[in-house]
């Protein structure tokens, strides 16, 4: 089973501001979770003016042995408008613009997408159960 909850944080001179959804899949291969704008294929939906992530940015992907990988989707710009990055206990690794990172199996963690022009995230935390 792999649990998400995502927090959408907008950091503001009076404070930060955040806004949460959960969803879980089972290990099975083949299951798929996905992450961004386009709540029509994603079960994570950022708000819809939040152009710094793509219409489907993250997919959550679980192959054979029940493993988790998840991939930054290449959207429909050449160069993304935000950095993702793998946080994982004191472990953190940036995520390649269309690469994938296999999920600790049995760990948790969080999944950062930040925006680069502006002081806001989306902050997927993990936890593969096993």
């Amino acid at each position: 089973m792999l649990e998400l909850t995502m927090a959408v944080v907008t950091a503001a001179e009076e404070g930060a501001t955040a806004g949460m959804q959960m969803a879980d899949a089972p290990s099975d291969p083949g299951t798929v979770l996905r992450v961004g704008r386009d709540k029509s294929v994603c079960r994570l939906a950022t708000p819809d003016d939040w152009l710094f992530v793509s219409r489907v940015h993250l997919e959550f992907l679980c192959g054979p042995e029940g493993v988790w990988q998840v991939t930054w989707l290449q959207g429909s710009q050449p160069d993304p408008s935000s950095e993702v990055q793998l946080v994982a206990g004191a472990y953190a690794q940036p995520l390649v613009y269309g690469g994938s990172v296999t999920l600790p199996r049995g760990g948790n963690g969080e999944i950062v997408i930040r925006d680069r022009t502006a002081p806001r995230s989306v902050n997927v935390g993990f936890y593969h159960e096993v």
